[in-house]
């Protein structure tokens, strides 16, 4: 397959068609608060920020989604790691702040085109924009795709567990280390989603009529459910990827 790999503002013709594509996100993703700052105004504010791939027929096979963002003085990365790029980035945009940093937000698969080694080629990309925008390191709030497999374990215990040729045991944290990412810390509320029983119930299909610890498919870590106020809380942690370049 023949790939073409550009921004958004290079191809705006493809914005209309952005977010059609059918991914393997779980339905509850697509519900954090904060997500609107960026994708309510992703093809219109961010287009060089946006990185889209066609195949040889000029398809829509993946995407990518970067932001500019402020960091801090003492440079740590922020534990609201995904929530908090966002809210800097947009913040810094509404103020006329120059930013000094740049995190990826997602790397978006077809579902039909999963397990072809696209994600590599995006994250490629996505170095190699930074790059050029004056960047000279990005950084990446990942959310580790098998971790879904065990919600219980910790994800301190996760991000630093390596198989025995010392790569992470994580096949998407595998994929951020071979090109040339690393590991840095655990984003401890990286992603804060929240909802009536009713919601999740929608989202999920789950009949959410017991409190405590819910497993959820596609969760991370359990959601918090409190069945006497009419409430369900899902807090995600990701694990910081440092890419120097």
């Amino acid at each position: 397959m023949s790939l073409r790999i550009t921004t958004l503002a290079d191809r705006p013709e493809l914005a209309d068609t952005l977010w059609d594509m059918d991914t393997a996100w779980p339905e509850f993703m697509f519900n954090d608060p904060i997500a609107d700052l960026f994708y309510a105004v992703a093809t219109s504010q961010y287009a060089d920020y946006v990185l889209v791939a066609t195949d040889d027929r000029g398809d829509q096979v993946a995407r990518a989604c970067m932001i500019p963002f402020i960091s801090r003085d003492d440079g740590e990365l922020p534990e609201d790691g995904w929530d908090a790029v966002i809210r800097r980035g947009w913040l810094a945009r509404q103020r006329g702040t120059e930013p000094d940093a740049i995190s990826a937000l997602e790397v978006s698969i077809r579902k039909d085109m999963l397990g072809n080694g696209l994600s590599a080629h995006m994250i490629a990309a996505m170095r190699a924009h930074a790059k050029e925008l004056g960047f000279g390191e990005l950084v990446a709030p990942v959310r580790p795709n098998q971790k879904h497999l065990e919600p219980r374990t910790s994800a301190e215990e996760y991000a630093f567990r390596t198989r025995q040729d010392g790569l992470p045991y994580d096949a998407w944290l595998r994929v951020h280390a071979r090109a040339g990412g690393r590991v840095v810390k655990v984003a401890t509320r990286s992603m804060t989603i929240s909802g009536t029983l009713g919601e999740w119930r929608e989202w999920t299909g789950l009949p959410f009529d017991v409190g405590g610890a819910v497993e959820v498919p596609g969760a991370l870590v359990p959601v918090h459910v409190d069945v006497a106020h009419n409430h369900a809380v899902y807090v995600e942690p990701n694990i910081w990827v440092s890419h120097p370049l």
